[in-house]
């Protein structure tokens, strides 16, 4: 057999043999779920279905705790392969909020800043829109997995920020070092506003599954509550090469409407050829691993 990418109800053998060139499983990840989360569940459950303790089990390309969407878990040899699959282009539906930012451009941090944003519109939207497409440097979010000499940009990030939070100066923190996530080469290659609110009436949760419905640790991740802002934010689908922080995007595009902006929510519609609609739930993934 090739690689397999199995379909839900599909039968595995119980011999990972039988797949030389692996398995790869599109997932769409539930909401409040790290990456790290959904490998651990599904390694746990391939490890009993192959009878293999040293079983290597990974995803090609992170997705945000607070996103959902296609994430792509190689098992076996298909590892061999997550670099390739990483770099390929992916596609997202974005919730971008506009009169507040956070530290982390999401809602994994509280509001840190508020602006005027009566003046955005979605003729205002539309019309900046444009400039966004082609390719162009990115500044990436502190809170990224971005790696400095070998350690991830968001351990940085998040060890200065708590320190701010009790007044403490850290002289080991290297904002130079840092410096280096300056220079991402990016390219969008499709923009498109999907849809704009004058004021968020939709919560700030956007699509998924339920974080609860499988039992992971989710309550350590920290949603914050900006729908009593009654902000306006736009949905917009966007089509981007690897390496795209859409966090990332949400901030240049507040700022070139003159105000500020974060990510309500994010969806990854497509990595590859690996669509959403063909995804997995969970649940679904897990089954195929069952004793």
């Amino acid at each position: 057999m090739s690689l397999l990418v199995p379909a839900p109800g599909t039968v595995l053998s119980h011999d990972i043999a039988d797949y030389p060139d692996g398995i790869v499983l599109p997932v769409d990840k539930p909401y409040r779920w790290t990456s790290a989360d959904v490998i651990r569940k599904v390694k746990f459950a391939a490890i009993k279905h192959f009878h293999k303790k040293n079983l290597k089990v990974g995803h090609a390309g992170t997705l945000d705790p607070l996103a959902t969407g296609v994430l792509l878990v190689c098992i076996g040899p298909a590892c061999k392969r997550a670099q390739e699959f990483q770099d390929h282009d992916k596609e997202y539906e974005a919730v971008v909020r506009f009169g507040a930012t956070t530290p982390s451009y999401d809602l994994e941090k509280e509001v840190d800043r508020t602006f005027p944003c009566g003046h955005v519109t979605e003729e205002a939207v539309r019309a900046v829109l444009p400039a966004f497409i082609g390719t162009q440097e990115q500044v990436a979010p502190l809170f990224s997995a971005k790696s400095v000499d070998g350690v991830r940009a968001y351990e940085m990030a998040r060890k200065m920020y708590r320190n701010a939070q009790k007044g403490i100066v850290d002289p080991d923190f290297d904002a130079a070092a840092l410096e280096t996530l300056h220079h991402s080469t990016i390219t969008l290659h499709e923009v498109e506003l999907l849809d704009f609110r004058e004021a968020s009436v939709s919560g700030d949760r956007v699509g998924g599954d339920s974080e609860d419905a499988l039992g992971t640790a989710s309550s350590r991740i920290h949603v914050a509550d900006t729908s009593s802002l009654g902000l306006p934010e736009a949905r917009i689908r966007i089509a981007c090469s690897k390496g795209t922080y859409i966090r990332a995007f949400a901030r240049d595009l507040g700022e070139a409407l003159g105000s500020g902006a974060h990510l309500g929510g994010l969806i990854r519609t497509k990595t590859g050829t690996f669509c959403l609609e063909e995804a997995l739930s969970l649940q679904e993934a897990l089954s195929l691993l069952a004793e």
